[in-house]
């Protein structure tokens, strides 16, 4: 059995891939979801990773379909203690922000979506440099004390934000980060590398990557000529015109060749093995797409193979 690992500080215990809930009410129906969901947990997955603006940005969608979808899946399968649940804060559109009153009020929203009563990692989506540290620690912090959040975690913050907030719970004793979750891949490495890793290293915060993937482009699948139906494909595209990108791809087919795996499988071990990186984030639209990123749980890469990959990326 895959061993879990540790989420930074706290006694959470992860997969070593975190399932994406970004496409459930997007891109994959609620039926597609679920197998999604079953295929995952059946592999021994329980890392399952959302926010409450999901699939706001899709048409006829408002936010809030992705945790729909969860909850239903949770209630379906009487399975809500076998999961660590995470979502976000601060991008719904009807709970916009990280004003205090809109923490307590949007998470409240979440767990009845979720139609759970804890979140067991409680992310700020997006940080509002308008808004104290204080006051989203101190409202944080309550829901922690009140049982609705086990744990807290930031996304999308800046290096010195972080800091402030995590001196700021020492200071008072109040609830404190224990997860970062931040742009991070091989062909975006400068997202995360730098004062910002080295923060979240000091504090001895667990990173759980997002685009882990690069919005696909680190599955192999898109090549010179090559049309991808998806609806992230002229994002991920790009990357082909970069000299990097060509670059990382012909080091990722040459170490996916050795072992015999997929390219995905590769770039997201080339992940989990960095510095502090806990879990890498992607998601499936269908269970037939989830062998290649379940593979990260086993492959193992040589220091030779993880230097050829940090050189074909710099």
């Amino acid at each position: 059995m895959t061993s879990l690992r540790k989420l930074g500080s706290s006694d959470l215990e992860v997969f070593p891939l975190s399932l994406g809930g970004n496409v459930f009410g997007w891109t994959a129906d609620q039926d597609q979801s679920f197998a999604v969901l079953d295929a995952y947990t059946a592999a021994g997955g329980n890392f399952v990773d959302t926010a409450d603006s999901y699939s706001a940005w899709a048409d006829g969608n408002s936010g809030g379909e992705s945790e729909t979808i969860i909850g239903a899946w949770l209630k379906a399968r009487g399975n809500r203690d076998d999961v660590v649940l995470a979502t976000k804060v601060s991008q719904h559109p009807d709970y916009p922000g990280l004003s205090a009153a809109n923490i307590r009020a949007a998470a409240d929203a979440s767990l009845r979506r979720l139609g759970t009563d804890r979140i067991d990692l409680y992310y700020t989506h997006f940080d509002k440099p308008e808004v104290p540290v204080e006051e989203i620690i101190g409202a944080l912090d309550e829901l922690v004390r009140a049982g609705k959040v086990r744990h807290i975690a930031a996304s999308n913050i800046s290096p010195e934000r972080l800091r402030a907030s995590l001196e700021f719970s020492d200071r008072e004793g109040l609830a404190r980060y224990v997860a970062l979750q931040p742009h991070y891949n091989l062909v975006s490495r400068d997202t995360y590398e730098g004062e910002l890793q080295d923060v979240a290293a000091r504090a001895g915060l667990a990173a759980v990557p997002y685009f882990a993937l690069a919005s696909g482009f680190l599955t192999g699948k898109y090549r010179p000529g090559a049309a991808v139906d998806s609806a992230r494909a002229a994002g991920a595209g790009k990357h082909l015109d970069s000299e990097r990108g060509r670059r990382v791809l012909d080091a990722l087919d040459a170490v996916a060749a050795a072992h015999g795996v997929p390219v995905a499988t590769v770039a997201l071990a080339w992940l989990a093995a960095q510095p502090t990186v806990a879990a890498p984030i992607a998601s499936a639209r269908t269970p037939d797409q989830l062998p290649a990123l379940l593979g990260v749980a086993e492959l193992r890469l040589t220091e030779e193979e993880l230097a050829r990959l940090g050189e074909a990326s710099a």
